[in-house]
């Protein structure tokens, strides 16, 4: 867990920032007040890099002007979290639907690219509550001595757990950069997730499919076309049946893929053609072709000459 604090103007204008990783500033309250303190504070605890939110003090009445006002008023930047503080006052209390019409309101306003949360006692949540909403996440107040350990049942994300000196919380988050990303993610109308201001991702292209044969041009190697397709000279051969990989006409149409050409029964000798070359292309020896066709020297074959294959 990691720890914040929350600051009105009570604080000073630059509060210390040690052995925090938050800080939730009061903004406004009704539609009249806002903290004199707020730009100053909300400074401060950038500089020092911390996670930043504002909370508007609820009253009762006029709940979608007050939720404008706070719109308006809170020095929030993009992905700071806002809050809905609702709790009893000289004014009287706020009902939970008052406090959900708030939420909603503020969710509207400003939830593309804002969490918005509820802040209340525990009281207020067990007692009070009866749609059990709090948009984006809640943050209970309890001073029960125990950090992080708020009695109620519901899910919570940050927990105030005592007043002095200064209001104290923990969040739910095992470090600055989880609350951070957290924070990132925005909201919608109901507090469900989704990516704020996030353009709809382009369809990647399919992609090309590859040729499956490539008609020799001039000036063509095998190499330069096994690399070109990425193969290897060896598979080319086996592939077309190509005794000398050094001798390739133009015009000659080359398998890429597939399976490897059918042994034929014989073969014509062609210029540049070697035995050994011939008996690599066709799975065979030197030795064997030289005995089926009656080849006393396997260093002379002649152009033209049709030798048995055999294995």
């Amino acid at each position: 867990m990691i720890t914040g604090q929350d600051w009105a103007s009570y604080q000073p204008s630059s509060p210390s920032t040690k052995g925090i990783d938050f800080a939730i500033i009061k903004a406004t309250e009704g539609t009249s007040y806002t903290n004199p303190r707020m730009t100053s504070q909300a400074a401060t605890a950038r500089g020092a890099g911390l996670v930043v939110g504002f909370y508007h003090f609820l009253l009762p009445g006029n709940v979608q002007a007050q939720a404008e006002y706070f719109a308006r008023q809170a020095a929030s930047q993009e992905y700071d979290m806002l809050v809905c503080d609702w709790e009893s006052s000289a004014h009287g209390s706020p009902t939970c639907a008052e406090k959900d019409q708030f939420l909603k309101a503020v969710q509207k306003l400003r939830g593309s690219n804002h969490r918005v949360l509820l802040y209340c006692n525990r009281d207020f949540w067990v007692n009070r509550d009866t749609t059990s909403f709090a948009a984006d996440g809640l943050w209970i107040a309890e001073y029960n001595g125990r950090p992080g350990k708020p009695s109620i049942k519901a899910p919570w994300l940050i927990h105030q757990y005592t007043d002095s000196p200064v209001d104290t919380n923990v969040a739910n988050f095992g470090s600055r950069a989880e609350l951070r990303a957290w924070a990132r993610k925005g909201a919608g109308d109901g507090g469900q997730e989704h990516e704020a201001a996030k353009p709809p991702a382009k369809p990647k292209p399919a992609p090309a499919a590859k040729p499956s044969t490539y008609r020799v041009r001039a000036g063509d190697t095998l190499s330069g076309i096994a690399s070109k397709h990425g193969t290897t000279v060896s598979k080319l051969a086996a592939l077309n049946g190509i005794a000398n990989p050094n001798v390739i006409r133009v015009g000659q149409v080359l398998k890429l893929t597939g399976s490897p050409a059918a042994k034929s029964t014989t073969y014509r000798v062609r210029a540049g053609d070697t035995l050994s070359g011939i008996a690599a292309a066709h799975g065979t020896t030197v030795a064997k072709l030289a005995k089926a066709n009656g080849i006393k020297n396997p260093d002379v074959i002649r152009v033209g000459q049709t030798l048995k294959i055999v294995k």
